[in-house]
């Protein structure tokens, strides 16, 4: 199983733990539908730093492999790039500049954390008009054409989800939070022992 087959699944296991645009995001990368003709964020080097390192705070390097070690932060930008529409553009560029001014990367550690207990905090209430929205308007495809709202999901959203799943398709993530089993046997409830990991086939 590939990568793009591999995220496939997922957008099945996950079903609505996902949001509605990064599951059509999801699908319009699986059907490799051409979005060559519209805009795309440009990242400096600070910004992808930036990325990098909250993506690390959302799943960091203990134990096991963190997002950095997997290549999260460059599957973001891919994603945003070529799977989105503009509106999370938008909204992902906006929440990055705000991280920017308040001159995240040179926050302490401590400071770090409260920062992005913050920008989840004020996310939540983003959240709610944009559901608002979303309601009224349809899905983010309509929302774009008739040019609804400027903005599309949070910044903090789409940070959460594609860290997610940027960690938990690549190897490295899969292979530090699951056993895996090439041949499966019958199908039967396994009680696991405490610290054993999930068994995937």
């Amino acid at each position: 199983m590939n990568r793009r087959e591999a995220l496939a699944k997922a957008t099945l296991l996950l079903g609505g733990a996902l949001s509605g645009p990064t599951l059509l995001a999801l699908g319009r990368w699986e059907n490799a539908t051409a979005l060559a003709l519209r805009d795309k964020i440009n990242l400096s080097a600070q910004q992808k730093q930036l990325i990098a390192e909250v993506a690390e705070m959302i799943i960091p390097r203990t134990d096991t492999v963190g997002a950095k070690d997997v290549g999260v932060p460059a599957f973001i930008e891919m994603m945003i790039n070529d799977c989105y529409y503009a509106p999370e553009h938008r909204s992902f560029m906006a929440g990055v500049k705000e991280l920017e001014g308040l001159k995240f990367l040179q926050m302490s550690a401590t400071q770090k954390v409260e920062t992005l207990k913050l920008v989840e905090q004020k996310a939540k209430e983003e959240m709610k008009a944009y559901n608002a929205q979303t309601i009224k308007f349809g899905d983010n495809q309509d929302l774009e054409a008739m040019n609804a709202v400027k903005m599309g999901l949070p910044f903090w959203r789409l940070m959460k989800e594609l860290t997610l799943l940027g960690y938990y398709t690549s190897e490295g993530g899969t292979k530090a939070s699951f056993e895996y089993a090439p041949n499966p046997g019958k199908f039967e409830l396994t009680k696991l022992k405490p610290g054993q990991k999930t068994i995937v086939y």
